[in-house]
């Protein structure tokens, strides 16, 4: 991988990070490729890694493999604490006490408050005592740098920022959402107060790197031949002089190939102004299409009635983007059986826990019952409930 990383300096702590960030919620299931992604991404100068204590195995298999390697003091661990989990000031030890021993580490670099939307939950924090914690726990190096990852209305997000001093936030941002949640006035809000910005979601779960709507892949290829969707998401990024770190959750080598490729070439101010005006236009051809913002970071899972959510909104988004009959495939796969099993959306009984657990804040009921009427039209409904008293 002969390419040359670029890095860009946290405001705060002068740490000098990668452009690049590598996000650990999606490892795949092989370990063995775990391990040559994470080596490979150190030795392409990746340098800030981001996990969390509720992204099942994954803090325990990049614990694993840093140790392994001895990579430890090359690599900056971005960790979060499940803020919603907490009942007491004790919960909030045990979780950090859990995250160093799954990590195998004695401090971590950048400490977020896990998917903190509202100055309620901070002030619910504050009567556990989590600032006198913070205070104590940097003072001991067992945390570097504290923030906060951001998942909540534009109107709630200043408050929050201003409610502490805190070291760098994490917002979800890209093309499609200079509006939504933090949104630009929030990156540049971050950076007025001296602070790194990091970057999740820069292509909305994959779904500004595939399956985009044929007219948006025209647009992009015709004005500049060979460069990915994936590239042009990224580089609208790195254009800006307000983000810090941008993280990408590569499963394969090709990906993270690509991905260090195009951050080592594509510094702030890269892109040209014909450049810049086609994102415009590739919004509304996007926007239009996709008609459920889900990313399918499963936040909403498990569905106390069984209903594969992120997989029937994905179906329901593709029957329009790639015609109803490939959506329609992706449904029947999504609820094994067009509602005769316990995935359908015919199953949601609205009890609402999955609209608390969404980040995109998707009213998630109401959307199945959408993709439910587009891809269970009433003769298909009318052939499963005949089925169903046949069966008994």
């Amino acid at each position: 991988m002969a390419t040359e990383m670029q890095y860009r300096t946290d405001p705060k702590s002068g740490n000098k990070l990668s452009a690049l960030g590598f996000g650990c919620m999606r490892f795949p299931r092989s370990a063995a490729l775990c391990e040559e992604l994470i080596t490979t991404a150190v030795k392409a100068g990746i340098n800030y890694f981001d996990t969390a204590h509720m992204y099942s195995g994954s803090e325990a298999t990049l614990g694993d493999i840093l140790k392994k390697h001895e990579l430890r003091e090359k690599v900056f661990i971005a960790d979060k604490l499940p803020h919603f989990r907490c009942k007491s000031s004790d919960d909030i030890e045990k979780f950090f006490a859990e995250s160093l021993k799954r990590l195998q580490t004695d401090y971590i670099d950048y400490y977020l408050i896990h998917n903190i939307g509202s100055l309620d939950a901070w002030n619910r924090l504050e009567s556990f005592g989590i600032r006198d914690w913070i205070t104590k726990k940097k003072e001991a190096g067992l945390i570097r740098e504290i923030g906060f990852s951001f998942h909540g209305k534009s109107v709630d997000f200043i408050p929050l920022l201003d409610a502490y001093d805190w070291d760098f936030c994490q917002i979800q941002y890209n093309y499609l959402n200079e509006n939504f949640q933090a949104g630009t006035a929030g990156l540049k809000a971050i950076h007025e107060r001296g602070m790194a910005a990091i970057i999740m979601e820069p292509l909305l779960g994959g779904k500004l790197a595939q399956n985009l709507p044929q007219e948006a892949k025209d647009l992009f290829d015709q004005t500049i031949p060979g460069r990915t969707p994936a590239a042009w998401g990224f580089k609208w990024l790195w254009d800006k002089p307000e983000v810090t770190v941008v993280l990408s959750g590569m499963n394969t080598m090709d990906q993270l190939s690509e991905n260090s490729e195009v951050a080592s070439n594509s510094p702030v101010g890269s892109l040209t102004d014909a450049e810049r005006v086609v994102y415009g236009k590739a919004y509304n051809t996007i926007s239009q299409a996709y008609k459920v913002p889900c990313t399918g970071c499963d936040y909403c899972m498990p569905c106390p009635s069984g209903v594969n959510i992120p997989a029937c909104f994905s179906a329901y988004n593709m029957s329009y983007i790639l015609g109803f009959s490939s959506g329609m495939g992706l449904y029947v796969n999504a609820t094994m059986g067009l509602g005769t099993s316990r995935s359908s959306p015919s199953n949601c009984t609205k009890c609402g826990i999955c609209i608390k657990k969404c980040p995109q804040g998707i009213d998630i009921p109401s959307r199945l019952k959408d993709a439910q009427n587009r891809l269970e039209p009433l003769p298909i409904r009318l052939v499963l409930k005949l089925v169903k008293r046949i069966i008994g």
